[in-house]
């Protein structure tokens, strides 16, 4: 079983960046694709798995990316720290949303999520205004 835990989020004006960490604790090395997702304002009630997808990155090292996120969005991870980051620039008001990390067993490309996702973290807000 693996646990996650986001951090970094918070307010920032449009234009701006920021950098979002997931730190991995328990059976960290079951898992083959983590990613990032986001639920915008008003979609609290919804299920993480409809969850916006925003980015993964596999063991491998390979990254995909929502096209929303091309371009602004870079996602990463640190192995010896068990961390997974997303790095955000050029913030919009759209960006607003609570995001949160994934962990899966594979990676569907075209969409930019993780498949067959076993974890998801508590979430953290980013505010874009």
């Amino acid at each position: 079983h693996v646990q996650l835990v986001e951090s970094g989020g918070g307010s920032v004006q449009t234009g701006g960046s920021l950098k979002v960490s997931c730190l991995a604790s328990g059976d960290v090395d079951s898992g083959y694709c983590m990613g990032w997702f986001r639920q915008a304002p008003g979609k609290e009630h919804e299920a993480l798995a409809a969850s916006e997808a925003i980015a993964t990155i596999g063991n491998d090292g390979r990254t995909t990316y929502a096209d929303s996120a091309k371009g602004r969005f870079t996602i990463s991870k640190d192995n010896a720290k068990n961390t997974l980051y997303l790095q955000m620039n050029s913030l919009k008001p759209e960006d607003t949303a609570m995001y949160y990390c994934a962990a899966g067993s594979g990676v569907d490309g075209a969409a930019a999520r993780c498949r067959a996702i076993y974890s998801w973290g508590d979430g953290t807000q980013v505010t874009v205004s």
